[in-house]
């Protein structure tokens, strides 16, 4: 039963979140939403589980969501900041910057969970990935400290993401 029920539903948890998604996009809840959405929910993960990597070894999820509301916040403040800078500060005037993050995190997973958090943040966007894998070009729209904000990255995401993926 255990193998039979892994290979129909590669990612329970996945299944039960797009079913969810599916109902909220509706914005209709029937028999025939929810059958749909549990389709959609089975197949889909199924579809694409032979591209999906194993699961990282020595995630902690509970830190994940003290992380994932920290990254929410900043992306509030970001958008106001961001519609402060456009609003306020002359194009002539804006300091745009490129960063390089030196990275301590290794593992793939972290460093694309740390890019994605930077690109998600108004205001910078991960350009680049040095070839081994040490350092991350970032462009920032407007700072007048580039040491300060590679500085907050290590310490505000890197820092918390080494300790989700030990």
């Amino acid at each position: 039963m255990g193998r039979a029920f892994n290979w129909l539903l590669p990612h329970p948890l996945l299944t039960l979140i797009l079913t969810i998604v599916w109902m909220l996009l509706q914005n209709e809840i029937s028999a025939g939403m929810i059958v749909f959405g549990f389709m959609l929910g089975v197949i889909i993960p199924w579809g694409t589980s032979i591209w999906w990597p194993d699961t990282p070894k020595g995630f902690r999820a509970g830190k994940m969501i003290s992380y994932s509301t920290i990254v929410i916040w900043d992306i509030i403040v970001a958008n106001i900041q961001v519609a402060w800078i456009v609003i306020s500060v002359p194009t002539a005037k804006l300091k745009p910057a490129w960063i390089v993050v030196p990275l301590k995190l290794r593992k793939p997973e972290a460093i694309t969970m740390l890019a994605g958090t930077i690109t998600l943040t108004p205001g910078t966007v991960s350009a680049d990935l040095s070839d081994e894998g040490h350092s991350l070009l970032v462009h920032v729209l407007h700072t007048d400290d580039p040491d300060g904000v590679r500085d907050e990255i290590k310490t505000r995401y890197e820092a918390r993401l080494l300790e989700i993926f030990s």
